[in-house]
């Protein structure tokens, strides 16, 4: 195994993480955070694999995702805000 292979695999391990919090949180706000975790890491690695693979447009897709899941997760809380916990 190389580098390469090693920190896509520690990144995937630790997006685990986050789903996992998100299926299982015992409250709204538990899935929101685990939310916020594994959108970070996806951005992480598509970051990551536009650097092993040479290519300067996933760079833009990352920040694309990011800009949608920081807007994703402003929505879910203002929805959360105003009807109350799910």
């Amino acid at each position: 195994m190389d580098f390469d292979s090693i920190v896509l695999t520690i990144i995937a391990g630790l997006s685990v993480f986050g789903l996992v919090r998100v299926l299982d949180g015992p409250t709204v706000w538990d899935r929101m955070l685990g939310f916020s975790l594994f959108s970070s890491k996806v951005i992480v690695a598509a970051v990551f694999i536009g650097i092993i693979i040479n290519r300067t447009y996933m760079i833009d897709v990352a920040l694309i995702y990011g800009v949608l899941g920081f807007i994703g997760t402003i929505m879910i809380a203002r929805f959360i805000e105003r009807k109350g916990d799910v």
